[in-house]
This record gives structure tokens, sequence and C-alpha cells, in this order.
């Protein structure tokens, strides 16, 4: 019988970790490169966990979405060593990757699409890469949220900008909307996710940017 409480409070042991993708600092909050980080945060507010634990590369918390007990994280490493906080995180949770489910922005989908996969490549995304690389493995679902593509040859200015003001409704109800996506993977599995947010295809594109 698992024991929810332990000497320093609530101990829990989570089946499922969700893990945002980001850079610390607050230089680059808000930006189109840490959507993981905001979809975590929107996470953390709705089911009151607190990120209070800072080690294993990762400021992470532990809780429970829809009674299945979950540990939601943001590595500290910066993207391009994201898969250090995941594998620190799995050495000290033992979970398959299947439930390891990965929170990340893509420039290959438009604006607030949201696309959601039980595995696949990189795609070019230096955190995704290091989460393969350091997991050993591309079997791990991930939630992706589109945010637009870059200009040619400014990719890098591209992911650490901020959205336009007209693109703003746009993200913040794709975020709200990814959010959603982790609470149906937790709940009812990564198909009955895909399912039902690779449809609904709402995002726009509101001119360039």
């Amino acid at each position: 019988m698992r024991s929810w409480f332990g000497k320093r409070g609530p101990q829990i042991t989570p089946e499922w970790i969700v893990l945002g993708l980001g850079n610390p600092g607050a230089e680059y909050a808000h930006t189109r490169h840490n959507i993981g980080f905001d979809v975590i945060d929107i996470l953390a507010s709705r089911h009151r966990i607190r990120l209070n634990l800072h080690r294993d590369h990762a400021r992470y918390g532990l809780g429970k979405i829809a009674d299945i007990p979950v540990l939601l994280a943001k590595p500290m490493t910066y993207m391009n060593r994201s898969g250090e906080a995941a594998r620190a995180l799995l050495q000290r949770y033992p979970l398959e990757t299947a439930r390891l489910l990965v929170i990340v922005d893509d420039v290959a989908l438009p604006t607030g699409r949201i696309r959601i996969r039980p595995s696949g490549s990189d795609g070019g995304h230096n955190g995704l890469a290091s989460l393969i690389q350091c997991v050993g493995t591309q079997a791990f679902p991930r939630v992706r949220v589109g945010i637009g593509n870059p200009p040619p040859g400014q990719m890098v200015e591209y992911v650490l900008s901020r959205f336009l003001p007209q693109e703003q409704p746009i993200i913040e109800e794709a975020l709200q909307r990814a959010a959603d996506a982790v609470e149906v993977t937790i709940a009812e599995g990564v198909q009955a996710a895909m399912n039902r947010f690779n449809a609904q295809n709402t995002a726009q594109t509101p001119g360039k940017g």
C-alpha cells in the first residue's frame, strides 16, 4: 500500500512526470521557447501544486491531477541540456519513458496549434535532442505547441522573442488548451488526448511574426 505521508510531510510517488521545456531566468520568461514553462505554471495553479523542490537539475513539485499522482517540473539547465533534468528525475522516480510527458514549443506548427505525439524525433529542437540523448529513446509523449515559423536565418532571435500583441489572445488560449491536453493525457491516455486535441486545429496565423 502506497504511503502518502512521511516524517517530512506528504510523500507522493508520481505516476507521471510532466516536463515543460524552457530556459530559466527572467529574461526568457514568456518567450516563444518557454511555452513549456508557461503550461507548467498553469497546471500548478489549477491543481495547487507548489514547485518548491530544487534538485535533479530542475524545479518541481508533487501533487495530483485527476486523482493521479504527478510531478510537474521545469529544467533549470537551459534548453540544450534539458535531458539532464529528465534523466535525473527518472532515476529518482523510476518510470517508463511512456510516462514522461514533455511540453515543447514547435516552429513547424502555426501559432497556437496543439499537436500531441506518443514519440518522435527531435525535429531540430535542441531541448528534445538533449532529452532523447539523455534518456536513450524517442519513446516519450509530447504536447507540441505551435509558435509559428521564423523568418529565414532568424531562428535563435525568433524563438527567444516574445509574442506580438496580435498573437497574445491566440497563444493564451493555446496555453490553456495545452494544459487541458496534459490533463486528458494523464486521466485518459495519450491516444484519447490525440483524438481530442489533434483534430481541433483552431490555431490562426495573424500576419507575420
